[in-house]
């Protein structure tokens, strides 16, 4: 389950923060966004779950993301600089990198891994990855205008517990290691909070690979954040203004 979203592996949705120039007006797709075969009332409803999630400026305020993902790795995420931390649950191991330069070092072990050896490209390559992979599971909502992304307004439907929901099908265009993947994405009629998602290997699949709830929303700084996935959970969720000396940089 951990690997099945490689969908989500789509380098651009996180390669801008806007933070760095200042904060942007209402909620403008990203450069790249399939603005010609979105639809508009797709396009709306993902601007109203931008608003109920706690609004774009407010994410784009947001600096510092940490969260348990799974129970398998702890990532604290500086979303203005890109420099990542992954600690690993299961594994004696922790990487540090900055996740558009690439650069980084670990520590397996007692062994440090630097920027000189001959490990340290597969790591650092393996260690996106899965950050963009994890994060996605995170922070989804706020993507649904993001570069590759097609949004098209399939109708009202039930969500597994019950509840009326609008349901966005997100596609993804010339992005990605897997480009052929969709989400349905289900919006509460009342909340406009997203309260489930289904995922296809294929966009032409007629039946989804799975169906996960999203619940569990409070508030963390300026936004709101989900953690309950079903019998997955992302826990341990915090938004930080400012992290200890040395988190990013120092094991």
């Amino acid at each position: 389950m951990k690997y099945l979203l490689l969908c989500a592996l789509i380098p651009l949705l996180f390669a801008c923060n806007t933070a760095t120039t200042g904060l942007i007006k209402g909620n403008p797709p990203a450069e790249g966004f399939d603005l010609t075969n979105s639809d508009t009332k797709a396009i709306a409803i993902a601007d109203e779950v931008m608003a109920a999630m706690g609004g774009r400026q407010n994410y784009e305020k947001t600096r510092f993301i940490k969260f348990n993902f799974f129970g398998s790795r702890v990532h604290t995420w500086d979303k203005l600089t890109g420099d990542i931390r992954i600690d690993y649950q299961k594994e004696d191991k922790i990487l540090l990198m900055n996740i558009h330069s690439m650069e980084g070092k670990a520590m397996l072990g007692d062994t440090l891994i630097d920027k000189n050896h001959p490990r340290i490209g597969a790591l650092t390559k393996s260690g996106k990855s899965q950050w963009i992979n994890d994060t996605y599971w995170l922070v989804m909502p706020y993507k649904l205008k993001d570069s590759g992304v097609t949004l098209k307004y399939v109708g009202e439907e039930m969500t597994q517990a019950g509840a009326k929901a609008d349901v966005l099908a997100m596609t993804f265009k010339n992005v990605g290691v897997t480009p052929d993947n969709k989400y349905l994405v289900y919006v509460d009629k009342t909340s406009r909070l997203v309260t489930q998602w289904d995922f296809y290997t294929n966009a032409t699949d007629e039946a989804p690979r799975f169906q996960i709830p999203w619940d569990g929303y409070t508030q963390h700084g300026l936004i709101q954040l989900s953690g309950g996935r079903g019998k997955y959970a992302l826990t341990d969720i915090e938004v930080l203004e400012t992290l200890p000396a040395g988190t990013l940089t120092e094991f």
